[in-house]
């Protein structure tokens, strides 16, 4: 990270971060950023909204207006903030086990609504700052501090979650892949409307551990050797794409922004009094 972008964007006195050695999380929130830097948005016209987890950290590091709330209702803050302030570029940072379990009902309703709130999912597939219980997108058979033997729930794709609930724009990256995610970020920001990025980030310290899935460097390459482009795969035979995943951009339309649309009734009611 340059000192130009830490200076910007970070509050300097909060760093080094207490993430893990090796968590993908630093790389996904400079990736937040960069796009925000590379869009030439007005900090003070940002608002970044969190719950909790180890994702949620990020907003305590981030120069922006800030929110760090409780866990599972960050999309439930940031509707607020976008209603009463809907010249804000409001924009949550959540986890995998914060968006998708106790804050799913309130993922779902933030898509159905499309309100224009962009969400980026910082998802290592499992609770981290609590100890390394299994979440929504632990792979199924993968242990688990709450799974000695092994998860056997089906793990949610998030972007397909969101995209089914009436998410206008849906998008993965990976810690990775951070050039790619910087601009799938931008993509999200862009869109006027309810827009996720699925983030796969990487936990060495109990998902990687618990599943004797190497040390970080095995883990960074196993995104880069599983990780295909969507693009890419609408050319692939389906055994080509066997044992991998997904990422780039899979839904990008237009669509009414509720804030808008709330803003036509208010309006109505007023000439009609």
């Amino acid at each position: 990270m340059s000192s130009q972008l830490v200076q910007q964007y970070y509050r300097a006195d909060k760093l080094p971060h207490i993430w893990c050695p090796g968590c993908g999380h630093g790389i996904l929130m400079r990736s937040v950023s960069q796009a925000i830097h590379n869009l030439g948005l007005d900090k003070d016209k940002v608002c970044i909204v969190s719950g909790i987890g180890c994702s949620s950290r990020a907003p305590g590091y981030m120069d922006f207006n800030t929110l760090h709330t409780t866990h599972g209702r960050a999309l439930a803050f940031a509707t607020g903030v976008k209603m009463a302030r809907p010249e804000l570029e409001v924009i949550v940072v959540t986890g995998d086990g914060d968006a998708t379990a106790i804050g799913g009902n309130h993922l779902i309703h933030a898509a159905r609504r499309n309100i224009n709130i962009t969400t980026i999912v910082f998802n290592n597939n499992v609770y981290g700052m609590t100890g390394g219980q299994y979440s929504p997108t632990t792979p199924t058979g993968d242990l688990g501090t709450t799974a000695p033997y092994g998860n056997i729930d089906k793990s949610f794709d998030i972007a397909t979650l969101a995209e089914a609930a009436g998410a206008t724009y849906t998008a993965r990256g990976t810690a990775y892949h951070a050039q790619q995610l910087i601009k799938l970020v931008e993509n999200a920001i862009k869109n006027k409307g309810f827009s996720l990025i699925d983030a796969i980030s990487i936990c060495p310290t109990y998902y990687g551990r618990k599943n004797k899935k190497g040390s970080v460097v095995d883990m960074m390459n196993w995104l880069k050797d599983h990780a295909v482009d969507a693009k890419v795969a609408q050319k692939l035979p389906p055994e080509k794409l066997e044992g991998k995943f997904l990422i780039g951009e899979f839904k990008n339309v237009t669509e009414p922004e509720y804030t808008e649309e709330y803003q036509k009734i208010i309006e109505r009611f007023q000439k009609e009094r």
